[in-house]
This record gives C-alpha cells, structure tokens and sequence, in this order.
C-alpha cells in the first residue's frame, strides 16, 4: 500500500495537524497518529504528529507493509494496547528503527470501521511508567474514541478519500425502486407503478441493501441520499 499524506494536501494541512496536535495537548500524549486504509484504491491516507525525519524514514522503508500498529487494530473492533502486539521480527525492526528517532513501543491504537470496507486508525503514543500509562488510558479511552470516529468521517467525508471510494454501483431499478421507497411508496404501490410484483421490489430492495451495507431500507435509502443517487421525497 502506498502512503497519501493529509497533511501535504492543499487547504488539509492545518485542518489535520490543528486536530492531532490539539488530542496531544489536551490528553498530555507524546504523538498521534491516523491512517485511513482505503481497500479499494490500495492506499493509506495518514497524517502524524511525528517529526519528518521520521515519516520520511518509515516511507522510504515501506514499514506501512510491516507495521504492527496497523495491521492487528484493522482485525479489531476494540481498542489495541501495543503490549499485546506480539514482539515479532518485524515489530522489533520497526520499534528498532523508532527508538533511534525517539519513539517508544508504548501506545494505543483505536481502530474505526467504516461502511465500504474502509478502516480508520488512531493511534497515541506516551513514554511514561506502566502505571501512569495505564490511568492515562482509562482515563482517556472514551474521547479518544470519540476523536477517532470525528477524524475518520472528516477523512471520509472529504474529496481527498471519497474520489476513490467504492460508490455502490446500483441498477437503474434499484434507483428507481429507493427513490419511490424515498417517496413514501410501499412496495405494492411500487409494483403497481412499475408493473412488477411487489416480490420483485423486495429482490431489488434486497439487493439495494446488500449493495449500501444498510441494515433496513430506511438506511439504504438515506445512504443512497448521501451519496446522491437519489432525491429526498
């Protein structure tokens, strides 16, 4: 996967490092981290609070393929502690190369999951005793979750990861059929507006939902509005 810095975009710069920077002041935390893994477009949409040496470092060493805060937290759905990182080969090359920039092993990464398949990462970092570092996180966890999701959906949200993001390609029917459902249509009304069965409608809603991620039709129809493939009622 290659590396899309948000911090190097235009009009980005301050709006990322603004955030990260202000979670580090508030939480007291050394550096903070987010990737956007974009599984469609094979990429990793980051922005650090870590100096440069370092970002260039790790992007020239392509340790974003090896990385162990990256790729346990993306099979979670809980917060990972670093402690429980298995010390493999590849986390003693990375974390050996880290120490000799400054950084230590003992972080956090929060991991956000999205509806297309997409995952965000936030990661914390502080060099204090286990004991502090363990009243930290019990103190903090629940912003910081809080801060994740908010970052990731600003990512997500944002021209710099929609452009390449999976838009459901949906049928002209299944269109059709959300934007009647839209209207307050049941689905015999639809059937009977498009002469087809109201079994038929159901297939294409089915279908329509899988398509969204949505778990109803009330959310595969708001969904398909966001994306602006059909209108409110």
């Amino acid at each position: 996967m290659d590396i899309v810095d948000l911090g190097a975009l235009p009009k980005s710069e301050n709006h990322y490092s603004g955030f990260l920077n202000q979670v580090r002041e508030n939480f007291e935390l050394d550096n903070v981290a987010y990737a956007g893994i974009n599984p469609v477009s094979g990429t990793i949409h980051g922005h650090v609070t870590y100096d440069d040496a370092w970002k260039a470092h790790y992007t020239d060493q392509n340790y974003q393929l090896i990385d162990p805060t990256l790729h346990m937290p993306q099979r979670s759905i809980a917060p990972v502690d670093w402690s429980r990182l298995e010390r493999s080969d590849q986390f003693r090359q990375v974390f050996r190369d880290a120490h000799d920039f400054g950084i230590g092993d003992q972080g956090l990464t929060i991991p956000v999951r999205g509806p297309y398949g997409d995952v965000g990462l936030l990661s914390v970092t502080r060099e204090c005793s286990k004991a502090e570092w363990t009243k930290l996180v019990s103190h903090v966890i629940s912003d910081l979750q809080s801060m994740a999701v908010h970052i990731h959906d600003s990512v997500m949200s944002s021209d710099t990861l929609t452009q390449v993001l999976m838009h459901p390609a949906l049928s002209k029917r299944e269109i059709e059929i959300l934007q009647w459902t839209a209207a307050g249509k049941s689905q015999q009304d639809i059937g009977d507006i498009l002469s087809i069965s109201h079994r038929t409608v159901e297939v294409h809603l089915r279908s329509s939902r899988e398509k969204l991620y949505a778990l109803t039709t009330a959310q595969a129809v708001g969904r398909a509005i966001g994306l602006g493939l059909i209108f409110p009622g």
